[in-house]
């Protein structure tokens, strides 16, 4: 087992967002960082950071935020987007406001575009957002897709073929799966992520996508309490799901 890697609880308070470090020594000297039921007295000691450690600390009387290396999903909203530098509402602004300032920062895994809604992933851990988005891990992700035009029923097999070549590229698509579920609705799995990809694959087909939701990665799925725009951290058994392959 690895060691847990250890923090000036000065720093560790800063880089979860609770304000500078003479902020966070503040805090530590009235009394309002309590870890195992005791109030720490030392801003400057070092602690070991453990998956468990917001479980046991808490900052003026609330449980301190996840420690660095955590990942959560969220219910991404239709209108959002997953950028730092467009104009107009972004993920971010969905966090809570002290979330925003941790270092090293929370990213999203992926993206989304602006007209897609459901399941997004996002940490602070660069190793394990590359192990996610790494062609390589061909990761599947499921969507609901709903279109203007009734099926024609020749689309799941031109998917799965992998021949499909989309407008613009050279190289044809890897073989994705279809499960048809009404007139104008469809699942779609990929294991590839190109720009656009569900919608250009359709496009190609002469139809168009009115509506895109994602509603799994690997086996995790979005749960259906989780309200859009709501979040929620995942445990060490939400990420086993994501890399699961059946």
């Amino acid at each position: 087992m690895s060691k847990a890697p250890t923090l000036r609880l000065d720093r560790l308070l800063a880089n979860l967002g609770y304000g500078s470090r003479r902020e966070a020594q503040w805090l530590v000297s009235q009394g309002l960082v309590v870890l195992d039921g005791r109030p720490l007295k030392d801003s400057d000691q070092r602690l070991a950071v453990t998956p468990d450690l917001s479980e046991r600390m808490f900052v003026q009387g609330v449980a301190l935020d996840p420690p660095p290396g955590f990942a959560l999903m969220l219910n991404k909203p239709t209108g959002v987007t997953c950028s730092h530098k467009e104009v107009g509402e972004l993920v971010y602004s969905l966090l809570p406001d002290r979330w925003r300032l941790r270092d090293p920062a929370i990213s999203t895994v992926g993206r989304l575009d602006k007209d897609t809604s459901g399941l997004l992933l996002m940490t602070d851990d660069g190793a394990l957002l590359h192990r996610i988005i790494s062609p390589r891990a061909k990761i599947a992700k499921r969507y609901l897709v709903t279109t203007a035009r009734p099926l024609e029923g020749h689309e799941a097999g031109r998917f799965a073929a992998g021949d499909l070549m989309l407008e613009g590229e050279d190289k044809p698509l890897l073989p994705a799966q279809m499960e048809v579920l009404g007139t104008h609705s469809a699942h779609l799995t990929l294991s590839e992520g190109r720009y656009h990809q569900v919608r250009r694959m359709f496009a190609a087909l002469g139809n168009h996508v009115e509506a895109l939701h994602r509603d799994r990665i690997g086996q995790l799925d979005l749960p259906a309490d989780l309200t859009p725009g709501a979040l929620r951290i995942l445990s060490p058994d939400d990420l086993d799901e994501v890399f699961r392959q059946i």
